[in-house]
């Protein structure tokens, strides 16, 4: 699959401002950048860098999301691998239609990174850090992930993303339309271009030779490392249990292609089973859920598209509005509606 007439193909992002990138002083390593926006988009027209790159993983992989439908118009691009972030599917969807959403984690220096490492840094001793102790999962969900071999659990190399560079004003709007830091944490993170010669059948490295380079990414829950990070309302008791459905995954799968990414990362999304409401109470569950809640999510990203600014940030009013009833979706949903009806995130039979 290739990119369309509408959306022609993007020139590699050049050397030199891959070298920019490598500056501490660029905008690319300022982990404060979007909350400096406005001064910086003040002065970028006075300024040697104008442009900021990003990094995509989920579905702005994909050219029909990102420069489609989304309408971002980046500059150029080039395809990375980043070791320290892995790629997870725990970022809370919609019951029954979209059970979550793609997002990336910190690894550890343990090339298995189980998702309770991935989680709570890797400490084999949480006891002993009550920060930590505080994200523990309740002996139930710790029983049931050393059952569980969840397939989107089984990539153990580096995230494989591609790096857009995009102007500060599309990097604005990305930021806010992806929650402003609500959903996401924007953070900086050292991305490692595959090399020209690249060849896409070649195994992803596990350790890259070329030389790194800072970009932004959006990276959710906020790290519990950092000192006075919450546990988001966005994940879930069992973070690898939900599975994404067959339209979301396609976008990435889509994209991976677009980008000629390794057959091996291809294969391994290939390998992320899609969620199906298969029993009939889950197939009941899922249009009455619909019925009751899917309005007033479309009525909200309607009064969000009406009020946002011209970066696309919605008041805070309406944020807030926004994130109560997302809450409020998914206690239904642990309440009622999956005892009653069905699994919601995953497929039954799928184990």
């Amino acid at each position: 699959m290739t990119p369309s007439k509408r959306n022609p193909p993007l020139p590699r992002t050049p050397a030199d401002r891959l070298q920019l990138a490598r500056k501490p002083s660029s905008v690319d390593a300022d982990p404060k950048l979007y909350e400096n926006r406005a001064i910086i988009l003040k002065t970028s027209q006075d300024s040697s860098q104008s442009t900021v790159l990003y990094l995509a993983y989920g579905s702005n992989l994909s050219v029909e999301t990102f420069r489609g439908k989304r309408g971002i118009e980046p500059l150029s691009q080039v395809n990375v691998c980043v070791p320290e972030l892995k790629l997870t599917f725990d970022l809370a969807g919609i019951p029954y239609i979209e059970p979550c959403f793609s997002s990336t984690h910190y690894r550890t220096n343990d090339s298995t990174d189980t998702p309770d490492k991935l989680y709570y840094g890797g400490s084999d001793d949480k006891k002993d850090n009550g920060e930590k102790a505080s994200f523990l999962l309740d002996p139930e969900s710790a029983l049931l992930y050393g059952q569980k071999d969840y397939h989107k659990d089984r990539w153990h190399k580096p995230l494989v993303g591609v790096v857009y560079e995009v102007t500060l004003e599309d990097y604005a709007h990305i930021i806010a339309t992806e929650g402003g830091g609500s959903g996401y944490e924007d953070v900086v993170v050292s991305c490692f271009p595959f090399p020209k010669d690249y060849n896409p059948n070649d195994p992803t490295p596990d350790v890259p030779q070329t030389e790194s380079f800072m970009a932004h990414t959006l990276i959710s829950p906020p790290n519990p490392e950092n000192k006075g990070a919450k546990k988001s309302h966005l994940i879930r008791p069992i973070p690898s249990y939900a599975q994404p459905s067959a339209r979301y995954l396609k976008l990435i799968m889509d994209g991976a292609d677009e980008l000629d990414f390794p057959h091996d990362y291809r294969a391994y999304l290939a390998s992320i089973r899609p969620y199906r409401a298969t029993t009939l109470g889950q197939k009941v569950g899922q249009k009455i859920f619909l019925t009751i809640w899917l309005p007033l999510v479309m009525l909200l990203l309607a009064l969000a598209q009406l009020f946002a600014d011209d970066e696309g940030i919605t008041p805070d009013w309406l944020a807030k509005a926004q994130v109560q009833l997302h809450e409020t979706i998914w206690t239904s949903y642990d309440v009622f509606f999956c005892k009653r009806f069905g699994d919601g995130e995953r497929t039954i039979g799928d184990d």
